[in-house]
């Protein structure tokens, strides 16, 4: 029995971080500290100033744990990965989790490529952005291809020159085919010179360059060039026009201001690179009523700059941050240079942060019935399902499915979701070891055993290294397990936890004679369920990605050849026979059902291999 008023009298009087955990032991809340014996102490001290969340927050504490770091530094950074791992429900929590697309020039390569990139790695390359627009960024590199013919293919230049033949775009004219030498890396790097420029915002020369080609083609009647040229000078004047001067000084900064109301906030972020506005942004983020602009926006910019790998030189925010020092600190830590942290009081600065404040306003007023008509299709659905079979607070459902198409080897898939939306992350995929033939409630037995064994193998080895075990990565069980199928299905998985000794509810997803979703079995009986509701729609999208799942990793080991048929077990039965008496029969029970003269009957088989087929299985 956790005693909380012994536990505080053990606390260090050290920076660290600190986790809350419920009576399901969830962590719904991390936070740090300089001292951690001042700082938790505090939650559980009578006193005026807690706000209504953290009342509730605290009243809901069944124990805590913590960790202890060398410095606030280290803190901040081990809380904003908790933080982000868990979710806690009592944090300020930004609901956006988006990755922005980079321009990647390889300028670590011979020849350079001007490419698409999800992440910006700390590498030899130029990248450009982030952007907030994937599209936009696509469409750039298209024309740049277009403009200065640089290649796109992976060849090792100048290694493989002249081994192949040149590749459609230079036929098409969109590549100045280096990999025949048809270029020399003089003027391919002059034409990179001229792409980083563009790049760069440098436009001038480009909008010279095609409105004399423009005329010149016009003047020689070749109107089809002209054409040609007028449209890519199009294209560069609407890129140019996107990106319009935010500022005379030429700088990397992201500009942040907030608008709240009750129980949401939005925090608008206006992206500028080299004085140029390249994009602009908004973040949900949920709060409590008595939380204030300081304290929102100190948890947006610790959970926003922990996850992007571009960090300005200057951030221009609304109001000053708590903990200032500290978070520039960090910042400067992930930058490798200086950050700053400015709060602008008049001039042009202001008006931006005023101009993304008024912006976040209008998204707040704009979203207020998308917000709540999302989470009423995610956690409102998890909740239904939760009302159903009579369970509080589920957050995290696994559901199974078997696959075993045409007698063929049985896969197995669990997917999890998680306030209601998937956690692909978290899925896994299972190669049945233990069984043959298509046996799924044997298989189904193998996967569950697999996966909750792991986890508590994992639990424990952490254990013995003195690591909690919420930092394993298949130690996180879940609070509802989704079978796909009624009693059978359940009984199984029922008959695995208890060998197990855990207790994790179980149910299972029941369907009609049409093969759609018709209710919940749980505790020895069918749950009726709305099919207007959000928690049935709910219920299908688990089942269909379940089985989506299972079924696209048995289809990509068939491709593989890594699946092996029972019929291949079977004397004088080969591949084109196997397909043959498939093809024929269906299914392999029709096989299994068919006699010695059904068999022989099927094209490409004789007596001595349809007796063969016939014995195997008797």
């Amino acid at each position: 029995m956790f005693d909380i008023e012994e536990e505080l009298k053990k606390l260090p009087a050290q920076p660290g971080v600190y986790l809350m955990h419920d009576a399901k032991d969830e962590i719904i809340y991390v936070g740090k500290a300089i001292s951690l014996k001042n700082r938790v102490r505090q939650y559980f001290q009578s006193s005026r100033n807690k706000t209504a969340k953290i009342e509730q927050m605290v009243s809901r504490i069944a124990r805590f744990e913590y960790i202890i770091t060398d410095s606030e530094l280290e803190a901040l950074v081990l809380e904003c990965n908790l933080i982000k791992e868990h979710r806690p429900r009592y944090n300020t929590m930004l609901k956006d989790d988006k990755a922005y697309p980079y321009i990647m020039v390889t300028v670590s390569e011979a020849f350079p490529r001007i490419l698409f990139a999800r992440t910006m790695k700390k590498d030899k390359n130029k990248y450009f952005g982030p952007y907030t627009s994937a599209g936009a960024v696509k469409d750039t590199i298209d024309l740049i291809h277009k403009l200065y013919q640089i290649r796109t293919c992976n060849r090792n230049l100048p290694r493989d020159v002249g081994k192949e033949r040149p590749c459609l775009n230079y036929h098409i004219k969109q590549c100045a085919a280096p990999c025949q030498g048809f270029i020399t890396k003089e003027q391919y790097d002059s034409s990179i010179s001229q792409a980083l420029d563009f790049l760069n915002g440098r436009y001038e020369g480009i909008l010279k360059m095609l409105e004399e080609k423009m005329q010149k083609s016009s003047e020689r009647m070749d109107f089809e060039k002209a054409i040609e040229y007028r449209e890519l000078l199009s294209s560069v004047k609407k890129v140019a026009q996107k990106q319009k001067i935010t500022s005379g000084n030429m700088g990397d900064r992201d500009i942040i201001a907030m608008a709240k109301d009750e129980t949401d906030a939005v925090v608008q972020v206006f992206f500028v690179r080299e004085g140029k506005l390249i994009g602009r942004d908004h973040f949900h983020v949920t709060v409590g009523a008595e939380e204030n602009p300081a304290q929102i926006l100190t948890s947006f910019v610790k959970q926003f700059y922990s996850g992007t790998p571009f960090i300005p030189r200057e951030l221009w925010i609304q109001t000053e941050l708590e903990e200032k020092e500290i978070i520039e600190k960090w910042l400067e830590m992930k930058r490798g240079q200086k950050v700053k942290l400015v709060v602008p009081r008049k001039g042009q600065k202001e008006r931006l942060v005023e101009l993304a404040e008024k912006n976040a306003a209008l998204v707040l007023s704009q979203d207020k019935e998308k917000i709540k008509r999302e989470e009423l299709r995610t956690i409102g659905a998890m909740n239904q399902v939760g009302d159903l079979i009579g369970l509080s607070r589920i957050r995290r459902i696994e559901a199974f499915d078997i696959s075993n198409t045409s007698g063929l080897e049985s896969v197995g898939s669990m997917i999890v979701y998680e306030d209601g939306k998937p956690k692909r992350s978290d899925y896994r995929k299972f190669k049945i070891q233990t069984v043959k033939g298509p046996n799924d409630y044997a298989s189904m037995k193998e996967v569950l055993s697999r996966r909750f064994s792991h986890g508590l193998e994992e639990a424990k080895s952490l254990e013995e290294k003195g690591v909690d075990q919420v930092f394993g990565s298949f130690t996180r069980f879940p609070d509802l397990i989704m079978m796909d199928g009624g009693r059978g299905q359940v009984n199984i998985a029922l008959e695995v936890l208890n060998e197990l000794k855990l207790e994790i509810p179980v149910c299972g997803m029941v369907k009609d004679d049409n093969h759609r979703t018709r209710g919940l079995y749980y505790n020895n009986v069918e749950v009726p369920i709305d099919k207007h509701s959000e928690g049935f729609r709910l219920i299908t999208r688990i089942q269909d990605e379940a089985h989506r799942f299972a079924i696209e990793y048995h289809r990509s080991l068939r491709v593989k050849g890594q699946v092996k048929s029972v019929l291949d077990d079977i004397p004088d039965i080969g591949p084109a026979r196997r397909k043959a008496l498939m093809k024929q029969f269906k299914s392999l029970e029709a096989v299994k059902e068919a006699t010695i003269e059904e068999l022989e009957a099927a094209p490409g088989m004789n007596r001595k291999a349809a007796q063969s087929v016939y014995q195997f299985f008797r």
